[in-house]
């Protein structure tokens, strides 16, 4: 059984603000094109490189809707890295609806 925080948009906006989590996005790489949270770093579920994630911040996983990230979360945890538990419920979906600033390449 993984271990899942969920983080809402005030949340991950603050963690961002004070530089205290480490937001990954793992939506694929025409997802991330077309449109990412500013600060975020692209890691996609399809090629997940665990090495490539933080240790010294809160890691918080994103995707569109959220159904991606618990994905993630299950195969960090299974894999290591027990502390990886926290991704953003609502996810892109979640931060758009808010009308939250994008980045595009």
């Amino acid at each position: 059984m993984i271990v899942v925080e969920e983080l809402n948009l005030d949340e991950v906006k603050q963690g961002l603000a004070d530089g205290s989590i480490a937001l990954v996005d793992v939506r694929e790489d025409n997802e991330w094109a077309a449109g990412h949270i500013p600060g975020a770093v692209h890691n996609p579920l399809s090629r997940l490189d665990l090495s490539a994630l933080p240790r010294d911040k809160r890691v918080v996983f994103y995707c569109r809707s959220g159904r991606r990230t618990l994905q993630a979360l299950e195969f960090a945890q299974t894999r290591g890295r027990p502390d990886v538990k926290a991704h953003f419920g609502g996810s892109w979906l979640a931060w758009t609806a808010a009308g939250e600033p994008v980045k595009t390449p």
